[in-house]
């Protein structure tokens, strides 16, 4: 019963290849926008890098599906 209650929390998500992994990634975010309350992305204007922090209101559940498909993308 514990996992369905929402919490509000921090993902942080890192992206080594922008150009690669960029369309992949808002795919994603798109998918369960219902969960994030806030974005804020900050690309490395010397790499090919950038960083995403989200705000987000879920369930460890919906959180663990949200990561889990970053971090196979």
């Amino acid at each position: 019963m514990e996992n369905s209650l929402k919490r509000l929390g921090f993902v942080g998500v890192i992206i080594d290849d922008r150009e690669k992994c960029s369309g992949v990634v808002n795919k994603i975010l798109s998918e369960h926008a219902e969960l994030i309350l806030a974005r804020t992305g900050l690309p490395n204007a010397k790499g090919n890098t950038s960083v995403i922090t989200l705000v987000i209101d879920a369930t460890t559940d919906e959180l663990g599906i949200l990561t889990g498909k970053l971090v196979l993308s």
